[in-house]
């Protein structure tokens, strides 16, 4: 399926708008399971840093977590980046009309490339690490990239039928993945590789979150690469499945999983 595209509508529709730019973000919040974890773990995490902490969103896509981070503390500066440099455009623009120009900034770059030494208290990357080719350089820029005893989370797919797949010779759900999903092993050694420590891997998306990430993602995907009349119907269709999916979010939030379609990563340099 191809994804992109149908981001970069949706991109569309919340451009130039402060008031729906906000309303999107809060849906999102609030419809995708990854937001769940990742917003326990920021909590978690938001105890140990300093007052003033100096964030970097990775991959920062169209900036629901910097916007986040935004209103967790208002003296974190968060700074975002990303490949695509019309989202990057659109940012800036959207948190300076949002009175944030002075907490957060963003720019274009690929995270291969992307190095600021020591600079970073906290470093979170959200669904791009399966994006990415040359993992182990990413990982090796985080770690350099961090503060001595700089904080990283990690959300991305497991190989535990990550990406919609359930063997090697599936092909991933999204076009532009470039790998499925990791396993715990693998994930850990390429970060203890890079130089990380005290690194921890759980599931995410069990049971529970795997019939809501079909609910609220695999099937409206499908539908609009159809044809883009479906927006039109998905409001409707929302309606009627967001309280069967809250529900089976707060089930995945709360188990230990055995097994699970995602994983959420925690480091320290």
């Amino acid at each position: 399926m191809q994804y992109e595209p149908i981001k970069r509508s949706l991109n569309k529709l919340i451009s130039g708008s402060v008031f729906i730019r906000k309303i999107f973000y809060r849906l999102v919040d609030f419809i995708l399971l990854r937001t769940w974890h990742v917003a326990r773990e920021l909590k978690k995490t938001a105890g140990h840093l300093p007052l003033q902490a100096n964030i970097l969103d990775a991959g920062c896509g169209p900036g629901q977590y910097t916007w986040r981070m935004c209103r967790m503390n208002r003296k974190w500066k968060v700074t975002g980046v990303d490949i695509d440099a019309e989202q990057i455009g659109e940012c800036n623009d959207f948190f300076k009309k949002a009175g944030l120009g002075n907490r957060a900034s963003f720019r274009t770059t690929a995270l291969e490339a992307f190095s600021i030494p020591a600079t970073f208290d906290l470093i979170l990357s959200v669904d791009v690490m399966e994006h990415i080719r040359d993992d182990e350089k990413v990982f090796l820029n985080f770690h350099e990239s961090l503060k001595a005893g700089g904080y990283l989370i990690i959300s991305t797919p497991s190989d535990q039928g990550g990406s919609g797949t359930h063997s090697d010779n599936d092909k991933s759900f999204i076009d532009e993945h470039v790998r499925n999903g990791y396993s715990k092993d693998e994930i850990t050694g390429k970060l203890a590789g890079a130089g990380f420590s005290d690194i921890k891997v759980k599931y995410t998306y069990g049971a529970p979150g795997n019939i809501s990430w079909h609910l609220t993602m695999k099937y409206p995907v499908r539908m609009l690469n159809i044809s883009y009349i479906f927006f039109i119907i998905l409001p409707f269709y929302y309606l009627v499945i967001l309280p069967v999916s809250f529900i089976l979010n707060i089930f995945d939030l709360r188990i230990n999983h055995k097994r699970g379609t995602g994983l959420l990563i925690t480091a320290r340099k």
